[in-house]
């Protein structure tokens, strides 16, 4: 029988924190070896990637465990919401930091380069035939940093992912309200798998215009600070949004096994914000991305 804890409940000692660390600790290290191209960065990175994997699946089981046993208060309950919040809000400062670098590149050190509020222009000396133009597509010599042939279309493959994920949002707050409002688990279910299925969409469709980029036009992470930064807001946010749908897949199956309640869902609405922030992240990539 379960009880339902008024005072602060405090778990037990837990090994996850520490297989959690081991197991970030390797991944990184894979990347760098990766990087660098030594023989042990792949086995690093996957074994790293495995003890991460055993770590969330076993972390949750026994958080859902907690749960379900009737342990967390309304204290509780107030402390994980806003433990999501200061998390979303870290990842909203990380995603300015990676915009920061945008306008800094592109109205700051362009225009210095091309002379703009400069007596003397370097460029002028080094460069002349450079012009302050964003994208910045042209380099001095084309063998060492050879330049895009074509930039993606901002309303070819970018629009249609921009309407995905809009539309995913919307599944998701359908869902949300057949639970908080008529607590209508089919509607719940539905709800989930449309929006699972649209998040998969746009992974797919991203990976696409990352095949087309670097195959045919020439766009890669390499191609100068347009590349540079293109590559690194758009692919840590198609990060985001893979662990945004590996979190919904999960609250899927939960729903599925009826573990949700009208007024106990507090893992269903931290999905639901994260995914949202998601979808706004996205609608600003595109925007001073792909079409400004």
């Amino acid at each position: 029988m379960s009880h339902h804890y008024e005072h602060y409940y405090v778990p037990a000692q837990s090994k996850w924190p520490a297989v959690g660390a081991i197991g970030l600790g390797l991944t990184v290290l894979g990347i760098v070896g990766l990087i660098h191209h030594t023989a042990m960065g792949l086995y690093l990175f996957l074994a790293g990637l495995l003890i991460v994997s055993y770590m969330i699946f076993g972390w949750f089981k026994d958080v859902i465990q907690e749960s379900l046993s009737g342990l967390y208060s309304k204290q509780m309950d107030r402390s994980f919401r806003w433990g999501m919040a200061w998390f979303i809000f870290s990842e909203l400062m990380f995603f300015a930091g990676f915009f920061g670098a945008l306008f800094y590149a592109r109205h700051l050190s362009v225009p210095w380069l091309g002379g703009v509020g400069a007596k003397l222009s370097t460029h002028a000396l080094l460069w002349p035939e450079f012009k302050a133009i964003w994208p910045l597509l042209t380099f001095p010599d084309p063998k060492l940093f050879p330049s895009p042939r074509e930039i993606i279309d901002t309303w070819e493959l970018p629009a249609l992912n921009t309407a995905i994920l809009l539309t995913s949002g919307a599944t998701l707050t359908w869902a949300h309200w057949g639970l908080t409002k008529k607590f209508n688990r089919k509607q719940v279910i539905y709800g989930l798998f449309l929006t699972i299925a649209l998040g998969l969409t746009f992974l797919s469709c991203q990976a696409y215009e990352y095949y087309e980029a670097y195959q045919h036009m020439g766009l890669t992470l390499g191609s100068g600070i347009y590349g540079s930064t293109f590559f690194m807001l758009t692919g840590f946010h198609g990060l985001h949004v893979s662990i945004g749908t590996l979190m919904l897949i999960i609250i899927f199956v939960r729903a599925i096994k009826g573990h949700f309640k009208a007024d106990q869902h507090f893992a269903f609405e931290a999905v639901a914000w994260y995914w949202h922030f998601v979808d706004v992240v996205w609608l600003f990539l595109f925007i001073f991305v792909y079409w400004l």
